[in-house]
């Protein structure tokens, strides 16, 4: 049974979500601060968590960016606050989904089935030699792909990066995640070689590199590996 954090002060919002959960045949698990959402976090499997912003003392920010040094699992965030910069703020410290209050419980259930399948699916891809989209797969073991034009190899890096972004399918990507990933150091603030290869794989992947079915471009941000294919 899938198994939800809820990380929130407002004891009656958690409260509300852990029913929902309940009917949907999960289990949640709530609690009012990041430093006890971080120790629940250490005893306990969890298949995602929903963190609110706007907590006394440490705030959804900070506690965001303490579970992603040490976790990988998708974090919806919801804040009370409709602005593009909080929500920026959000996704570049490794949030994989914003919801807004007030919501829409069948809105907030619909994005929390959506992040666990994208989880469950690739957090067991050591089990499965091959990751299949459409038009493309990826083969793990060979460390080749395949497209409508056959079957090759890639450089080292090209293919590091391309498995990094379809292991986090649908998830929005900052370079500096992307970069620290693939290439294991610290971010130096310089994209190019990102950009480079990014531009390299369209050549290869895509029919039209302009406009991109795999990798797509996030504005201000970084990148993102197509949800829908």
């Amino acid at each position: 049974m899938n198994r939800i954090l809820v990380i929130d002060d407002d004891k009656s919002l958690c409260a509300l979500i852990q029913r929902s959960v309940s009917q949907e045949g999960m289990e949640a698990d709530a609690c009012h601060s990041g430093s006890d959402g971080l120790h629940l976090l250490e005893k306990g499997h969890y298949q995602l968590v929903i963190l609110d912003v706007m907590m006394p003392g440490m705030d959804g920010y900070e506690t965001l960016e303490k579970i992603r040094g040490k976790s990988s699992l998708p974090i919806l965030m919801l804040t009370s606050k409709d602005d593009s910069a909080s929500k920026v703020r959000g996704l570049r410290a490794g949030a994989d989904d914003y919801l807004t209050k007030p919501f829409h419980l069948e809105e907030l259930m619909a994005r929390v089935h959506s992040l666990i399948r994208r989880y469950t699916r690739f957090d067991r891809v050591e089990e499965e030699p091959r990751l299949e989209f459409d038009g493309l797969t990826i083969d793990l073991d060979q460390r080749t792909i395949t497209t409508g034009q056959g079957c090759f190899s890639l450089p080292p890096k090209e293919f590091d990066l391309l498995l990094f972004c379809a292991k986090n399918q649908g998830k929005i990507l900052t370079k500096q995640r992307i970069y620290e990933a693939v290439w294991g150091e610290p971010y130096v603030y310089d994209d190019s070689n990102i950009m480079a290869i990014i531009s390299r794989l369209r050549k290869k992947l895509e029919q039209d590199p302009g406009h991109p079915k795999y990798l797509q471009t996030v504005k201000g941000i970084g990148y993102r590996f197509n949800k829908e294919v």
